[in-house]
């Protein structure tokens, strides 16, 4: 009985150690494993979800370039970066002045663009903006900002 059984895992092991030379990449069969084919001009289509490919760290970051890289003037100045010193009428409209980071004043008209927006609109006491939206994964691309001339304890 005993040698039965010998028999039997001898013809076993025997079988396993056939059949694992067939199998491709195995060290005992000789052959190579076939080489996975490269994906050629893959583009990814998020369907409406979020791009995994987008950093969720710097997602709607604001618009930050160097100071020597900004264009001069009113189109350099961010709308966070500008503070309201006075609105003037005109015969036409409003006109407003505007202070920069460099403590310069500059004239802004309804609809100049700057460096994150445009001017939407200028009332007696208050400059509307557009401020565009660097966000990828926000359904608004763009979002109202209204300066006011005086702040609420400056105006006491």
């Amino acid at each position: 009985m005993r040698d039965n059984r010998r028999h039997v895992n001898a013809l076993v092991r025997c079988g396993i150690l056939m059949l694992s030379a067939l199998v491709p990449g195995n060290p005992a069969s000789g052959q190579q494993p076939p080489a996975p084919s490269p994906a050629e001009n893959y583009s990814y289509d998020p369907g409406g979800r979020r791009d995994p490919f987008v950093s969720l760290l710097s997602r709607g970051a604001d618009v930050t370039l160097d100071r020597e890289t900004r264009p001069e003037g009113r189109e350099g100045l961010s709308i966070g970066d500008v503070s309201i010193r006075g609105i003037v009428r005109t015969r036409d409209a409003f006109v407003a002045m505007v202070q920069g980071p460099d403590n310069k004043t500059y004239i802004i008209h309804t609809g100049d663009t700057m460096l994150d927006g445009a001017v939407k609109a200028i009332t007696a006491d208050s400059v509307v903006f557009a401020q565009d939206v660097n966000d990828p994964l926000s359904l608004v691309k763009q979002r109202e900002i209204r300066k006011m001339l005086r702040g609420p304890e400056e105006g006491k």
